[in-house]
């Protein structure tokens, strides 16, 4: 379970290195799990959790978000979602790097793409 959370903890400080609009990391804790904040504003939490059945683990956001809808309407079922709050992980089963990734990198850069869809500007 921990080598687990550590590779999404891995991915997430990856990802927002690679994209200009995220800035630096804020991590910390949030309801006792680890978390991870934008400073710049740019996006809206993640968080870790073991969870919520045995052997299976987390990666959460707040649930008003529309990135749980995002990622059913991008990858359908190749995620395993806990309602509007996240997606939920086996270990021991091959994480979908490439799914997770762009779920990190639409949370981290929740608000600029939220912000776009409101002005009427495409998504990116």
């Amino acid at each position: 379970m921990q080598a687990a959370l550590l590779r999404l903890r891995k991915l997430i400080f990856q990802t927002a290195e690679r994209n200009a609009q995220v800035g630096s990391i804020l991590e910390t804790l949030k309801w006792g799990a680890p978390s991870y904040l934008t400073p710049s504003g740019s996006g809206t939490t993640l968080r870790l959790e073991s969870g919520p059945g045995d052997g299976e683990y987390a990666l959460r956001v707040h649930c008003q978000t529309r990135l749980v809808e995002f990622a059913r309407g991008r990858f359908g079922d190749r995620l395993r979602y806990d309602g509007r709050r996240g997606l939920i992980f086996r270990t021991g089963d091959r994480l979908p790097e490439r799914e997770v990734i762009e779920f990190i990198k639409r949370a981290l850069t929740y608000h600029v793409w939220k912000r776009r869809d409101q002005t009427g500007t495409p998504r990116t």
